[in-house]
């Protein structure tokens, strides 16, 4: 009874400053702020009792006062969860007609004696599943992006990220039960429901982050059609939920999405293909959502990197590669003049370049540290040792030009380490190391296949401020693969290398920048 007073107190109090209008129709009451620069609330009304649901309105209060460490919960409501079921549902329909008659794919042709077959399949894991022929970037890029999508549909309906990981895994299985026939033999395939899954939930909590720094309901005109157009294409999930809700074009006059800082590094220049000497033009774009040393209680994805090279060049390869971590679980510390995070991570690696091709789904244990070694000389360390549940790695002829399968499915374990050295904001100096140990999970293994691939990726990067914003960098990047084979009599070892020539801008502070 003593916090329920406090809070009726605390409501009463603000209610001198704020005149109430109860609208019969919706039953909730209208608070109109006497101060034009404080958001037009909806606040939520039990319509049995007429109770102000006291937990919504102290955080939306807290949260237009004090910033948003969470979406506003008024304005973002929980909406029952049939609704974001529907909006999944919707998009695997609307997927399929694409596919059926856009594309014409014969797999999209689906009824009633596909639905049979699938319907009796199980566990994903059974003999009733197989691994499929798709190509690399099909499985373990494109099939992320539509988990995402699922992702989203929950997260732009009041759900958090924890909440919003049945709509994918449901959302998976549904499009594997009906939304394709996967010839010849009509079995699903048992990787689509885990990178879906898994990857999809990685996809949809960065994409939902990074629209909502995008977002700003309070515009309008021009500035807000480019808004919705660009988060809408970063996260197209979202968008159909806005637009089914009507936020599209609903406009509030204060902040209703949480934001962290986001810097964001953008580049361009050359790739020199090793011995080859094949010539690429790279486009590339990397994102430091939040600040991983600021004191405060952590919650998923508060905190994320994201990494990705783009290359033209001839081929279908454009997508050449993405990295990234998030954090789940964690807590700042500080010793002296080193600042820490320490907690768990989720992560994903996918190399889809003409030297290799290489995927792995991540959980790891991880500690980011920040040392101050001389006046505006910062080393940063990045370590993370973690369990790979899930990866694709390239056979040991190397990537080919092929639509169908050409590498293999693993899981194991890998370590991550990175280490900057940025030295007055003029010159900063890294080295990133990966190990991946990956054992094959397709059974039975025949001869010719590797039971064990030892990975090694390094890339030591150095990078020169020249003027205001602008910079140029140089990489060398170097992969070994060592591959012990199931007869454990043969081994194969491979050796690759890229070099990277490029023209950097910073969208943020040079010296926050890692």
């Amino acid at each position: 009874m003593r916090i329920y007073s406090i809070a009726l107190i605390f409501l009463l109090f603000s209610a001198v400053s704020y005149g109430q209008v109860t609208n019969p129709e919706t039953g909730k009451v209208k608070v109109v702020p006497q101060d034009t620069n404080v958001k037009v609330l909806n606040v939520p009304v039990d319509t049995n009792s007429k109770k102000i649901l006291v937990k919504d309105t102290l955080a939306h209060l807290y949260n237009q006062y004090h910033g948003l460490l969470n979406d506003d919960p008024i304005y973002n409501k929980k909406y029952p969860w049939w609704q974001p079921a529907l909006k999944v549902v919707a998009q695997n329909v609307l997927l399929n007609l694409f596919d059926h008659y856009v594309l014409d794919l014969e797999w999209s042709r689906v009824g009633i004696n596909s639905w049979k077959k699938t319907a009796t399949a199980g566990f994903f894991w059974s003999d009733n599943w197989k691994w499929d022929l798709d190509r690399f970037g099909n499985n373990f890029f494109l099939h992320p992006l539509t988990g995402a999508g699922y992702f989203n549909a929950a997260r732009a309906s009041g759900y958090n990220f924890y909440e919003s990981m049945p709509f994918v895994l449901g959302g998976s299985y549904m499009w594997k039960m009906l939304g394709e026939t996967a010839p010849p033999d009509g079995k699903p395939e048992r990787e689509d429901i885990i990178n879906t899954t898994i990857l999809g939930i990685f996809g949809g909590e960065v994409t939902y982050r990074l629209s909502s720094n995008i977002l700003d309901d309070r515009t309008t005109g021009s500035e807000r059609f480019g808004r919705e157009l660009l988060a809408g294409l970063i996260a197209p999930g979202r968008f159909l939920a806005r637009l089914l809700q009507g936020k599209v074009t609903s406009v509030t006059t204060a902040e209703v999405y949480q934001k962290e800082p986001l810097d964001i590094v953008l580049s361009t220049g050359a790739q020199v293909q090793g011995t080859v000497g094949h010539v690429r033009l790279i486009l590339n774009a990397d994102f430091e959502y939040g600040d991983p040393f600021e004191q405060r209680n952590r919650k998923p994805y508060d905190y994320f990197l994201l990494r990705t090279d783009v290359t033209i060049g001839e081929g279908r390869k454009v997508i050449d590669n993405i990295t990234g971590e998030g954090i789940i679980y964690g807590k700042n510390m500080k010793v002296g003049n080193t600042s820490m995070l320490i907690g768990v991570f989720q992560h994903y690696d996918y190399w889809d370049s003409y030297n290799f091709e290489l995927a792995t789904v991540a959980f790891s244990g991880g500690i980011l540290s920040k040392l101050a070694v001389a006046p505006n000389t910062n080393l940063y360390s990045n370590l993370h040792i973690g369990f790979v549940p899930f990866a694709g790695n390239s056979r040991e002829s190397g990537p080919d030009t092929t639509q169908s399968r050409d590498y293999y499915f693993s899981m194991g374990a890998e370590a991550k380490l990175e280490v900057t050295l940025n030295y007055q904001g003029v010159v900063s100096a890294t080295l990133l190391g990966y190990y991946y140990w990956l054992n094959n999970v397709e059974r039975p293994l025949y001869v010719g296949r590797p039971q064990n691939d030892f990975i090694t990726v390094l890339k030591p990067r150095i990078e020169f401020h020249l003027f205001n914003n602008v910079g140029i960098g140089f990489e060398h990047l170097i992969y070994v693969d060592n591959r012990n084979f199931t007869d454990n009599s043969t081994s194969s070892y491979t050796s690759k290398t890229q070099e990277k020539l490029f023209l950097l801008i910073y969208l943020a502070d040079f010296l926050h920048n890692r």
